[in-house]
């Protein structure tokens, strides 16, 4: 079981690879160790010396912003030395392989390893292969899980929102190929939401789906009806093979969100989206820049949200 690989002895994070398996309290823990980070932004010296002399590698063989540049962030304030690797340049483009990649960066004495891969499975795969003393953490793999991402997102609901229990979150968009969509849901429900909502057309949801424990609606006038907090997904059409919508204007028209959709869910509803955004395409750019957007939020709380499970991961083994 992964969520075996992932944490230790006494149970406590070791990798973190993906939030199923995972508890209620464990979760909860990473939420209010990232609450201790949040503060740092407003400080003179935005640095903390918990992972001193430690040295982290971002490996990422996908391309990436957000998540590449905070996780940066993260380590650094963490007062950690960060490698991160450019792999469109380095030997695995000349025919290394993966496992062959982490045995040379083992041999220089790393501690961490932040991977977003495109294979689901990948992270999963280099924690189980990894020196013992290395920690990993999924930065997204595949079609399967973006746990980080995932967190930040409940950091930012728990903000606002305060009480999962009382929510009704509907997740909008191409849930068949976003690995954000399936952390988002498993998060939500260990968390224990009053309900979740997937929001899309047939073609882009993933068959049985609801046996991750959600409800679905087709259509976005009657599936925004009494939602709490939104969760907007762009188009990934880099993961399309085939054609499944007519046209991105017929997807806006029906699944877009606007300002008049917006009114069908509660006054207080929040709007988020995990980026980036396709203004015109999921979302409209006064709802992606209105006042019930805590897009912006999203991205500031990834770097508290990093730095809690990096430290977590990385805290002293059994008194060692």
């Amino acid at each position: 079981m992964i969520d075996n690989v992932q944490l230790n002895a006494e149970g406590k994070l070791k990798h973190f690879i993906t939030i199923e398996g995972l508890s209620n309290m464990l979760l909860t823990e990473i939420l209010d160790t990232a609450e201790s980070f949040v503060g740092m932004t407003d400080q003179q010296i935005k640095k903390v010396p918990l992972l001193r002399g430690k040295t982290i590698v971002n490996l990422f063989f996908e391309n990436s912003t957000r998540t590449r540049t905070t996780f940066e962030l993260a380590a650094k304030r963490l007062s950690a030395d960060v490698l991160s690797m450019s792999i469109s340049t380095s030997s695995t483009s000349k025919g290394e392989s993966l496992l062959d990649t982490i045995r040379n960066l083992e041999a220089m004495f790393v501690d961490m390893f932040v991977v977003r891969h495109g294979i689901s499975g990948a992270a999963h795969f280099i924690a189980q292969h990894t020196a013992p003393h290395i920690s990993v953490i999924n930065a997204g793999d595949g079609q399967h899980a973006h746990p980080t991402q995932a967190m930040l997102d409940m950091f930012t609901i728990r903000q606002i929102k305060k009480d999962f229990t009382q929510l009704r979150v509907a997740i909008i968009g191409d849930i068949l190929h976003s690995r954000v969509a399936r952390s988002q849901i498993q998060a939500l429900n260990i968390l224990g939401a009053a309900e979740v909502r997937v929001i899309a057309p047939l073609t882009l949801l993933p068959a049985h789906v609801e046996t991750l424990g959600v409800s679905v609606s087709h259509n976005l006038t009657e599936g925004l009806k009494d939602i709490d907090v939104i969760i907007m997904l762009r188009l990934q059409k880099e993961r399309m093979t085939s054609a499944l919508l007519p046209s991105e204007s017929e997807y806006f028209k029906c699944f877009g969100l606007t300002e008049s959709k917006l009114k069908i869910a509660k006054p207080d509803a929040i709007v988020m989206h995990p980026g980036p955004i396709n203004r015109g395409v999921e979302i409209e750019s006064k709802v992606a820049d209105g006042p019930q957007s805590v897009i912006l939020k999203q991205v500031s709380n990834g770097i508290a949200v990093r730095m809690a499970i990096m430290s977590m991961a990385m805290q002293p083994q059994g008194g060692v």
